[in-house]
């Protein structure tokens, strides 16, 4: 497994290098923005380790560019902040979870490994439903769209995540736990409404538009896709 560390601090960096070899990982480290941009173009890892404040470009922009072209290699951010607004920032430019410095190192190593075992549990998941169908919805995985009445409609990654585990359980009650477990991982509090946020993200784009209402909520239970 080959992890590629970004961060500029050569102590921080070195130290997760150490961590990471001495469970048998192969690690790569770059201390640039634009250096990682061109290694993450050309090569392929298992996981992304991403500082946000780094030289020549920030992690925020970086990750949004790897997304455009990578959609699947775990990402996990690192930063000196622990706002809810960055955090947010983060995972919408397409990262997977978020570490707040200073970290445990054996917290990052079991993130790590939760992040590889399920991006390859998705994958087949993915080989097994290439194309999803609610309703007139369709979500194509291979090619990360989806399309409502012939008409493509642009989600952001999260918005995504979300639609496909909703459409993926074919009708099936998903808890909000649920969805911020499999999408958040340990990284956000059950507690919190970023879910809410999200949902209502997707109806303003899937349903309002349409004059439909598809994603549903049972109080107290989760939420669903009306398969008609």
């Amino acid at each position: 497994m080959n992890i590629l560390i970004i961060e500029d601090d050569t102590t921080i960096s070195q130290n997760i290098s150490l961590a990471l070899k001495s469970e048998n990982y192969i690690t790569t480290v770059v201390y640039d923005g634009l250096l990682a941009e061109r290694m993450l173009k050309k090569d392929t890892f298992d996981c992304v380790i991403m500082d946000i404040n780094l030289p020549g470009k920030n992690g925020f922009d970086l990750c949004s560019t790897f997304r455009l072209y990578n959609s699947t290699t775990p990402v996990i951010m690192l930063t000196a902040f622990s706002e809810l607004e960055d955090k947010v920032q983060g995972f919408d430019c397409g990262a997977d979870d978020y570490l707040t410095k200073p970290f445990y190192m054996r917290e990052l190593v079991l993130r790590i490994n939760a992040l590889i075992k399920r991006n390859k549990s998705s994958q087949q998941t993915v080989a097994q439903n290439p194309i999803l169908i609610a309703d007139d919805i369709t979500l194509n995985d291979a090619e990360k769209k989806v399309m409502r009445s012939g008409q493509e409609i642009a989600l952001t990654p999260r918005e995504y995540q979300i639609l496909y585990r909703l459409m993926v359980k074919n009708g099936e009650i998903v808890s909000k736990a649920d969805l911020i477990t499999e999408i958040w991982g340990t990284a956000f509090d059950a507690n919190t409404n970023t879910i809410e946020v999200y949902i209502n993200f997707l109806r303003n784009k899937l349903d309002k538009p349409f004059s439909k209402n598809t994603i549903k909520t049972k109080v107290g239970y989760g939420y669903f896709i009306d398969i008609k």
